[in-house]
């Protein structure tokens, strides 16, 4: 096989391994073993066919290394899109407003977020706040961020992705 033709073969398939290790790992924290553990074989599977088929050859051409070395960056990108694109999640999101903002509750539930509310005091005791909790579907982060901020500039967002959600209500 040409030089090439390897390297175009070595490319393509180091997309699809990493691919397939992006999105596992994903999967895995998610907490879903079969299939983390079905994804993983055929991973390793197609890295050590295209490695031992890499190898082997009797060229010592860099090109062998550059297309293994785009091909896992490419695998990367790629990855990380397909698992934001197609991987299901939720955030809780937790803000921390500058001042009291009844606006902001209101008009956040009028825009069906469910939000439940805290007082707090800041560091200065006199300027009491509201620290609000927001559990959504991750593709409506964006949206959310945008709306808060267009109440409150200089809201404290807090993001943590949620493993599980039991009762309650949250816009999907």
């Amino acid at each position: 096989m040409g030089i090439f033709l390897l390297c175009i073969k070595v490319f393509f398939v180091r997309i699809i391994d990493v691919s397939l290790g992006t999105i596992r790992t994903i999967v895995t924290v998610k907490d879903r073993k079969l299939l983390a553990s079905s994804i993983g074989f055929i991973e390793v599977f197609v890295w050590f066919v295209i490695v031992k088929e890499a190898l082997n050859t009797d060229s010592t051409s860099i090109w062998i290394a550059v297309s293994y070395a785009l091909g896992f960056a490419t695998g990367t990108y790629i990855g990380t899109y397909l698992s934001g694109k197609y991987i299901k999640g939720n955030f809780g999101v937790q803000v921390i407003t500058s001042g009291q903002n009844n606006n902001l509750i209101k008009d956040l539930r009028k825009n069906g977020y469910a939000v439940s509310v805290i007082d707090i005091k800041g560091h200065d005791e006199k300027n009491i706040k509201y620290m609000l909790f927001i559990e959504i579907d991750k593709n409506k982060f964006k949206h959310l961020k945008e709306f808060i901020k267009q109440y409150d500039k200089k809201a404290f967002i807090v993001v943590n992705e949620t493993k599980y959600v039991q009762n309650g209500y949250f816009q999907k």
